[in-house]
């Protein structure tokens, strides 16, 4: 489903609201208990409502509603998930006991609370179990049919996962020749006595991915347009992975869905509020970090000669070289030969100093100042060197799309795929950033930033 542009998961957008209403249901039994009877004779109490979101709001914090996260399982894994879930709800009842109860948000007292959050852990442990088992079931399970039995087809269930909430019913063939690892069984073909439509039904399918590379003579067109009249939705491959994945694969991408697809707005209201929202927290954050920054500069002093910030050429929107703002983290000689080189995970380049403040993501803070200059957005495709940037948009399709936007401190690839380093993470990378320049929007922005504190806090993809 898409929630102001952005494509977000139904199962957790459903998964989320479950678990609101189920920490409320706790709230409110904790209060009962605790009080010998219901505080209020009102169905829906404003402030135990607020406690249940906040959270929920930590769990999401802590990445319990991404793909990987949203299911209980009886395993070493699924141990580590519980105690992910019990530590999230005692972060959000920190939260509130700390914040809400003593600013008077709250009128219940810590011991309805703490109740509260251990009858929530027990809760939500048990409701993500079941969550777990009903989600292998295939009646919850949204079918499909692939058009094409080639191997863009063939992507499209290893994509899904064996757990995923939609299931290929089967792959129709058009002819068109490509070699497939295909089992006869999972491939079905149309004709005059058995047309498309009558696939759909007799499989129960509530969609159509169309997958054929070559489309010209044949794609079923008229049959598809059937199937569409008849309430069967219709997805383009690209459009498909775009909505499952958060990203546009750049294999199944042609110029033509993106030319003629909706996306890559660029009108005036919403950069002047873009504008307006990275002037805004690249003040805070200057004014908030400043103890932090300052701290940073004396360490790298202490630590021996060079500079301690560090300017390097980046290239920005439409392709023009700016002067990007860093705490330097590597030694002054990093590039004395002049060559630019990837950094890689066991880079001796980098400083003792340069590796504390690399994973806590400090030395980008000094970026702020390039954000009020104009030169960057808050959030947007991390800038790349001119070097780097030339050699990548001759071995990547449509890499230079990226500049069409001002690149950001943080980003959509920073949040979700690991710190690049190399040709073929570039190209990951840039799957991610076309998907943010398509889809940017004040929202996304706001759940980016969220991802970021989530990445900061636990020091993912950071060299």
């Amino acid at each position: 489903m898409r929630i102001f542009g952005h494509h977000v998961s139904r199962a957790a957008v459903i998964l989320a609201g479950v678990e609101i209403l189920l920490v409320y249901v706790c709230i409110k039994l904790a209060l009962f208990f605790m009080a010998d009877g219901f505080t209020t004779p009102y169905l829906i109490h404003p402030e135990v409502l607020f406690a249940a979101v906040v959270i929920v709001s930590a769990l999401g914090l802590l990445g319990l509603y991404e793909k990987s996260a949203r299911t209980l399982t009886i395993s070493i894994r699924g141990l580590a998930d519980s105690l992910r879930i019990a530590f999230g709800i005692l972060l959000g009842a920190a939260v509130l006991w700390t914040l809400a109860i003593p600013a008077g948000v709250l009128s219940f007292g810590s011991g309805a609370l703490v109740l509260g959050a251990g009858l929530a852990v027990a809760g939500l442990l048990l409701e993500r179990l079941l969550f777990w088992r009903a989600k292998r079931l295939d009646v919850f399970r949204r079918r499909m049919l692939v058009i094409g039995t080639g191997p863009q087809a063939a992507t499209i269930e290893k994509s899904l996962g064996h757990e995923a909430p939609a299931k290929v019913a089967a792959y129709i063939d058009t002819g068109e020749g490509e070699a497939t690892a295909l089992p006869a069984s999972r491939v079905a073909t149309f004709s005059a006595d058995r047309t498309l439509l009558d696939i759909a039904e007799d499989t129960g399918a509530e969609e159509i991915v169309v997958a054929v590379r070559d489309r010209r003579g044949r794609l079923p067109v008229k049959q598809l347009l059937e199937c569409k009249l008849q309430g069967i939705e219709i997805t383009d491959i690209s459009a498909f992975f775009e909505r499952e994945q958060q990203k546009i694969q750049l294999e199944s991408l042609n110029a033509s869905w993106l030319i003629f697809g909706r996306g890559f707005r660029q009108h005036w209201f919403g950069n002047a509020v873009k504008r307006g929202f990275d002037i805004l927290f690249s003040t805070v954050l200057l004014i908030v970090a400043s103890p932090v920054m300052l701290g940073t500069a004396v360490a790298i002093r202490m630590e021996g000669p060079g500079p301690i910030l560090y300017w390097q050429t980046r290239v920005g929107r439409g392709n023009e070289p700016f002067e990007i703002c860093k705490f330097r983290s590597m030694r002054p000689d990093a590039e004395s030969d002049g060559l630019a080189r990837w950094a890689t995970g066991d880079d001796d380049r980098i400083t003792g100093v340069g590796r504390v403040i690399r994973k806590l993501r400090i030395d980008e803070l000094p970026q702020a100042y390039n954000v009020l200059k104009g030169e960057m957005s808050f959030v947007g495709p991390r800038p790349e060197r001119p070097f780097f940037v030339d050699q990548l948009s001759t071995e990547i399709p449509y890499f230079l799309a990226r500049h069409s936007i001002r690149p950001g401190i943080t980003g959509w690839a920073q949040v979700r795929y690991r710190y690049g380093a190399s040709v073929e993470d570039a190209g990951n990378k840039l799957q991610y950033d076309l998907y943010y320049v398509k889809n940017h929007t004040l929202f996304l922005d706001l759940v980016i930033m969220l991802e970021t504190v989530r990445v900061v806090i636990f020091g993912r993809g950071a060299r």
